[in-house]
């Protein structure tokens, strides 16, 4: 009798790990969020500028901006009094790695969406289109992708650039020497103190790079592109629609206000902190086309 009443006991207990699991799954981060009264943020620290540290080590920027818009829109979902907005530090590296396990709920930065990609992942719909170019020294007269051919070349580590470079450099049989650097300042210095003739990576970044830099005329972005449009999106984990539904809601409404415009004038056509340096990036007619019809689509043939 004993025996049984234990295994009605341990029946009962696994009964209710099950639906405990089920429900948290379930849930996923809307639920998560709900009981924590929290939601975290993954965020860069020199992307800019879409998601790197002001001038008192707080995380702003274009992406930024997006994600707050998210929270409003998770905190009224929830009808949650208040929403705490956490940040966490994110690298090239282990975004997705955090993102995955439960780390962080957004991750707001420069990151691209892509099928690879979405297969750890899920994204919002895509915030900005970008292409990836290189930048090199005017003297050192690189006209060409064919001119660097047995050059030292960056990259950063952990992105699609990277990749890109190195799957071109074995289909061209180029012989260039790739170096994977830490993060995009660190890759730039390497073009600037001469340790490389070149800095694959997001014409953007490259752009905010060469603005900042000590001496922006020395530099020059190339009109060759290793890629198609390239699409920015916000990562949120995989296989939950009942979230992935409030972010994209909330997406195409900053959309479809127009607010969209408002918030990357801010970014990319005027002064940002915290050199008040001014980008110069209007709005493309691809993006412009995008907000008319917004798709977190991972297919570059889809912006063209």
């Amino acid at each position: 009798m004993r025996m049984s009443k234990l295994l009605l006991a341990l029946l009962a207990g696994a009964a209710f790990t099950t639906t405990a699991t089920t429900v948290s799954a379930q849930d996923g981060a809307l639920g998560k969020i709900k009981n924590s009264g929290t939601i975290t943020i993954g965020h860069r620290d020199a992307s800019i500028p879409f998601s790197y540290y002001d001038d008192k080590q707080q995380p702003i920027g274009y992406a930024m901006d997006l994600c707050l818009k998210i929270a409003d829109a998770v905190k009224a979902e929830l009808k949650l009094p208040k929403l705490d907005v956490k940040y966490q530090l994110v690298t090239s590296a282990n975004r997705i790695p955090l993102m995955a396990n439960g780390t962080i709920d957004l991750e707001c930065g420069s990151t691209t969406n892509n099928v690879a990609r979405q297969k750890e992942v899920g994204f919002t719909i895509t915030h900005f289109l970008t292409a990836n170019r290189y930048v090199s020294k005017k003297s050192s007269n690189i006209k060409s992708i064919e001119d660097l051919k047995g050059k030292t070349v960056v990259s950063t580590s952990g992105t699609t650039n990277i990749k890109q470079l190195t799957d071109l450099n074995l289909a061209k049989n180029m012989g260039i020497n790739i170096i994977p650097a830490n993060g995009h300042p660190e890759a730039f210095q390497m073009v600037e103190t001469g340790r490389a003739v070149a800095f694959v990576m997001d014409d953007i970044l490259l752009y905010t790079l060469v603005a900042s830099s000590r001496t922006p005329g020395d530099y020059v972005i190339s009109n060759d592109a290793l890629s198609l449009p390239e699409p920015y999106g916000i990562m949120m984990r995989r296989d939950d629609p009942a979230f992935k539904k409030v972010v994209d809601n909330a997406m195409r409404a900053v959309y479809k206000s127009g607010e969209i415009n408002r918030i990357y004038e801010k970014w990319f056509v005027k002064p940002v902190p915290p050199k008040d340096i001014n980008y110069n990036v209007p709005m493309s007619q691809q993006f412009k086309n995008l907000v008319a019809n917004p798709t977190d689509s991972g297919d570059p043939a889809d912006y063209k």
